[in-house]
């Protein structure tokens, strides 16, 4: 499951267990990259309260739009395990198996809007090589229809997923058997 001990559901106490309760009253599941978390049971708060903010706040970049940005950045950090979930997300939401399976390999999948194209160009390149992302690349995003608001969530959703990627890399979190009991699309997102 993850090269640190985690603290189960069935074991947890105080905030732990009612932030554990939240995510699985939320997502039918509690996923492993929330367990590994649990000898911080403040900071697991802080983050699932900066992932809902992010990922699931209201915005006029869609909530399909930052799905399909999470599995971009994710495949170029080689992080499959949020590949999977993101991925998951993304098909639940209505997203082709082929739109899925391009962004699982850091394509940029053709048959979406150009303006989706050109969103997940820039948000690949800002992934890989942040240094290289320029006033030119925002420009690009604004005419192509994303305002100031957008963008800023869209590099947000970068960010995050950066964060995000390296802890469950660095704590070796294991893909759950099951991981598409977490994948649940309550509109608040988990707990």
């Amino acid at each position: 499951m993850a090269w640190i001990d985690v603290i189960e559901p069935d074991v947890a106490t105080g905030n732990l267990a009612r932030t554990y309760a939240a995510i699985q009253s939320a997502r039918g599941g509690i996923a492993a990259v929330h367990r590994v978390q649990s000898q911080n049971p403040r900071a697991l708060r802080a983050h699932l309260e900066l992932y809902k903010s992010i990922v699931f706040a209201r915005s006029s970049l869609s909530r399909i739009s930052r799905e399909r940005i999470a599995v971009m950045v994710s495949a170029a950090n080689g992080c499959a395990y949020c590949v999977a979930h993101h991925g998951e997300a993304a098909r639940q939401l209505g997203d082709s198996p082929s739109i899925v399976a391009a962004l699982s390999e850091g394509q940029v999948p053709q048959e979406l809007p150009q303006s989706e194209q050109t969103l997940l160009t820039w948000a690949k390149c800002a992934a890989k090589q942040p240094d290289q992302c320029s006033e030119t690349d925002i420009q690009s995003l604004k005419t192509s229809g994303f305002d100031d608001a957008a963008i800023l969530d869209a590099a947000m959703t970068v960010a995050y997923f950066a964060f995000v990627n390296r802890l469950v890399l660095l704590l070796g979190v294991d893909l759950e058997e099951d991981f598409q009991t977490t994948c649940g699309n309550s509109e608040d997102g988990p707990g």
